[in-house]
């Protein structure tokens, strides 16, 4: 009897053994704990023209504002053009995947060094600020039902921006004119004033002078009151293209015929488009955020996140 106890024991000893050792498995070697969320790190590169290395794309945006944007002002307006410089790189590149250049035709990008350079003994503090910027918009852009927008942006308008429709053409449902006011409290330079030779202006237009040219001068504006075209001795010029000849920094001009010389007189800085910096400024300081100023300038669209991976909002 005691014989066959002692059996039933052993087996059933024998059977739970294997459970045993394999717990004990267990408690040596937890489980990993699956985290919720998984963060997968796609980190996106911005090949610069003229730029050794690919950039990361926070690093990108930083260099930016430092070159597009004075780095005195406000930081919601900072913020802003963070917000702008991010989406209209992504577009640009296709989230990377095309190079970007470096200059007014796109974007001004600065290097580290073009910083400490800009910058001198300012260079830390201003590094900083910059930093918290970019930290505290990482990662947001502005789209339109869904789609990066056009981010286009300038220095300083006439009072109100310019439509995508007046200056292309083409008409773009978020980048219409809105008012840019007071800008002069903190644009240098609002207004300026240039003056040319009869010779010089002729030669700019590839005429020869004429008493003609000024009794034969008209000027079509737009309704933003910026130039759309001018026409003299049987030519026209699009206000555009005269910018360009004449090295003036806006289309917002009228022009003045003189006996010895022509008087050319501007209001703003950039062709008006889109976001104007110095009107950022005006409501950073009047208690807009970031947000704010990009919705009033790019109307209809939202900010969101954007995903990395995913290359959409």
């Amino acid at each position: 009897m005691k014989q066959n106890i002692l059996l039933l024991i052993l087996c059933i000893g024998l059977l739970l053994l294997p459970f045993l050792l394999i717990k004990e498995k267990h408690d040596a070697k937890p489980a990993p704990v699956v985290d919720k969320v998984l963060e997968v790190d796609c980190p996106i590169l911005i090949d610069v023209e003229g730029v050794k290395e690919k950039i990361p794309l926070e690093t990108y945006v930083l260099g930016v504002v430092a070159a597009e944007m004075p780095v005195s002002f406000h930081e919601e307006a900072l913020k802003a053009q963070s917000i702008a410089a991010r989406t209209y790189v992504l577009r640009e590149t296709n989230y990377g995947e095309k190079s970007i250049d470096k200059t007014v035709q796109k974007q001004v990008y600065a290097t580290i060094e073009d910083r400490k350079k800009k910058w001198g003994a300012s260079f830390e503090a201003y590094e900083d600020k910059l930093q918290k910027v970019i930290v505290a918009t990482e990662g947001e852009i502005i789209v339109y039902k869904d789609q990066l927008i056009t981010a286009m942006f300038f220095s300083s308008s006439n009072g109100q921006t310019e439509s995508a429709e007046n200056y292309s053409g083409y008409a773009i449902p978020y980048l219409v004119s809105v008012q840019s006011e007071a800008e002069e409290q903190y644009a240098p330079n609002v207004k300026k004033q240039f003056e040319f030779s009869h010779r010089e202006w002729a030669k700019a237009f590839g005429i020869k002078w004429s008493s003609n040219i000024a009794t034969s001068f008209q000027v079509t504006k737009t309704d933003t009151n910026r130039v759309e075209s001018i026409q003299m001795n049987g030519k026209t010029w699009t206000g555009r293209e005269v910018r360009t000849l004449l090295g003036l920094p806006s289309t917002d001009f009228t022009v003045t015929f003189q006996n010895d010389k022509v008087v050319v007189n501007t209001v703003g800085y950039g062709h008006g488009v889109g976001m104007s910096q110095y009107g950022a400024e005006v409501l950073a300081n009047n208690n807009a955020s970031a947000h704010d100023i990009l919705l009033h300038y790019y109307k209809g669209t939202e900010i969101k996140s954007f995903s990395a991976c995913l290359k959409s909002p």
